[in-house]
């Protein structure tokens, strides 16, 4: 299953759970309105990959308290300071993942929201830190890791809890006792980092500086348990290749064309020198054209990239993914997704971006108690925001014998459907309805078949 939540600006976080060592695939179809220019001549495959999707994969448990981070931070005392830093950056990720996990479905669905719901999340914020606190280092080595990580959990912690109470509607007396202890959690975090003096008293007083250094410190927790990658683009050499034969071809057809020429026309005239003029611009314009269709024809259906993981300690290569990316029709695609979609005349015409990847990971060599890994993919729709049109209009209401005008702005829909592929097996085919402005991301919403 793909799960996709929205966040700030023009980005969407899509993210799954690997869970054995079979192939896995991943395939999203951007279904973009016909009305919106996007075609490869505005926008590359290759611009859109670059500058439109960033993958990230980590090291996962469904496990919420990671038994195996706690075996750890028992025998801390025999640990060396970067396996310290290791398993409680292990112990800490693992929180944070779990409490996004808890409040996301909450947050803008308070329909969702129960006792028990917020009752679970309470549990969590408070057992977990509390758990970590009690074994606080006193090696010097130790203890900067522990405050670093510590001071972000408070923090995030608090912003978190915050969050959900502003999003939630009015409480109903049996929330009652949850709003309170929710509230009380957050007044002791804060209490907590001011009597620790982890932030100093500018940083805390300005929501800029305080957000900065938090960011930080979670791109030093992320680090331990974050696969390092490196990608590479296929068939530079093929490129090569083609542009020579084309070019090759090219300069023949020209030269038999020159010599024919020559035999016809004559000696040196004006006549001859147009004629050379020409076969000149020919051989540019045909040139291209030739070059690109070799290659796309050469490319059609091969990966475009390979992806590369390695674990951040042993160096080990513990997977590699290939990708694609291409503009697609839609009587190209499977019967699944365009069922998923749906056949009208309006989908017809839409521009459909197809994203593919298919992934082996080697769990043998992954870090010791982990068999799976989580995928982030941040898709920027910001590519495809720049190309809408910025403009408003009108709306009138007759209230109370009176029209009433409101100003409402131009919104597209964009249609996103995943499919997961375990082996050679097809498994789940999901969709989202993107609502989106020249301003941002208005709203996300699964729709069920």
């Amino acid at each position: 299953m793909v799960s996709v939540e929205r966040r700030e600006g023009f980005n969407i976080k899509i993210s799954r759970v690997l869970r054995e060592a079979t192939e896995h695939g991943l395939d999203l179809y951007l279904f973009v309105p016909a009305e919106i220019d996007l075609h490869r001549n505005v926008v590359s495959e290759g611009s859109f990959y670059h500058n439109a999707i960033h993958l990230k994969r980590t090291y996962y448990s469904n496990q919420r308290h990671l038994p195996l981070a706690h075996s750890r931070l028992a025998r801390r005392d025999r640990q060396s300071p970067e396996r310290y830093r290791l398993s409680l950056s292990l112990y800490a990720y693992q929180y944070v993942v779990a409490l996004e996990r808890l409040i996301a479905p909450l947050e803008g669905h308070p329909d969702r929201v129960s006792v028990e719901a917020l009752e679970e999340i309470i549990e969590l914020a408070r057992s977990v830190p509390r758990r970590m606190r009690r074994n606080r280092p006193v090696d010097d080595n130790q203890l900067k890791y522990f405050i670093n990580i510590d001071n972000y959990l408070s923090w995030i912690t608090e912003q978190r809890l915050l969050k959900l109470i502003a999003g939630l509607p009015e409480w109903e007396d049996s929330q009652a006792m949850a709003r309170h202890d929710l509230f009380e959690i957050c007044r002791f975090e804060n209490r907590y980092r001011s009597e620790h003096q982890y932030n100093s008293s500018r940083a805390s007083q300005s929501p800029s500086r305080i957000s900065n250094k938090m960011r930080l410190l979670r791109r030093l927790i992320e680090y331990p348990v974050t696969l390092k990658q490196r990608t590479r683009e296929l068939g530079a050499w093929e490129e090569r290749g083609v542009k020579a034969l084309a070019t090759g071809v090219v300069m023949l057809v020209i030269s038999v064309m020159m010599l024919e020429a020559r035999n016809l026309v004559g000696d040196l005239t004006l006549r001859f020198v147009l004629i050379l003029a020409l076969l000149y611009a020919m051989r540019e314009v045909f040139k291209e054209d030739l070059r690109n269709t070799l290659w796309r024809w050469l490319r059609r259906g091969r990966p475009k990239w390979i992806r590369q993981y390695f674990d951040v300690h042993s160096k080990e290569m513990v997977g590699q993914q290939r990708e694609w990316l291409d503009y697609v029709r839609f009587k190209r695609l499977d019967d699944d997704i365009r069922a998923t979609r749906g056949g009208g005349v309006t989908q017809r015409e839409e521009v459909i971006l197809q994203y593919r990847s298919r992934s082996k990971m080697l769990p043998t060599r992954f870090l010791s108690g982990y068999e799976e890994t989580r995928e982030i993919m941040m898709l920027d729709l910001s590519v495809i925001a720049n190309l809408l049109e910025d403009s408003h209009h009108h709306v009138y209401q007759l209230l109370d014998g009176e029209v009433n005008r409101e100003v409402v702005e131009r919104r597209y829909q964009i249609n996103l459907v995943a499919r997961t592929i375990r082996g050679s097996q097809k498994t789940t085919v999901q969709r989202w309805k993107i609502n989106m402005s020249r301003s941002g991301i208005v709203d996300i919403e699964e729709s069920t078949p």
